[in-house]
């Protein structure tokens, strides 16, 4: 795997295409999951938020570990529609369909989103992601929710099945 990786930035548009440059070690899907996440915490906690970036090895061998920390525990992301026409609402939906299970930490200082995946499969085919985003979208998200409070991880998760 790649080294461990920790960023600390504040969310702007600017630093989307910086995080993304300073991630370049890694492939494509993990430099997108971190990139839409910290476009994320821009668009629904506020630009100029202070955010910690960490790319890491996860629990299970193979996989890479993408954390996006910031301080509003009460802006919880959730998957949601977007219109065809929209410029954005995607964000979580790139992210569904590209790691193998996501979620969030909660805390009293803020919370954590997460995503895992195996870099070396094969991306997902986004055009099948998107081509139809009512029944496609439903397609790709069913089943990845799990109840709060797992034993294995704290907090809000979301898994695929």
């Amino acid at each position: 795997m790649t080294r461990p990786v920790e960023l600390r930035v504040r969310a702007t548009p600017r630093a989307v295409p910086e995080v993304r440059h300073r991630l370049r070690e890694y492939d494509y899907d993990v430099r997108l999951c971190a990139t839409e996440l910290l476009t994320n915490v821009v668009e629904h906690v506020g630009e100029g938020t202070p955010v910690r970036i960490r790319v890491l090895d996860a629990a299970e061998p193979g996989r890479v570990r993408v954390e996006v920390t910031d301080p509003d525990p009460r802006a919880v992301p959730t998957v949601r529609s977007a219109a065809e026409t929209a410029e954005c609402g995607r964000g979580l939906v790139l992210v569904s369909a590209l790691a193998d299970r996501w979620g969030v930490e909660q805390g009293p200082g803020g919370k954590t989103v997460w995503c895992e995946l195996a870099p070396d499969r094969d991306s997902a085919d986004l055009g099948e992601v998107f081509g139809d985003l009512g029944g496609e979208q439903d397609r790709v998200l069913a089943g990845r929710a799990v109840a709060a409070g797992d034993a294995e991880q704290p907090g809000v998760r979301h898994e695929s099945g």
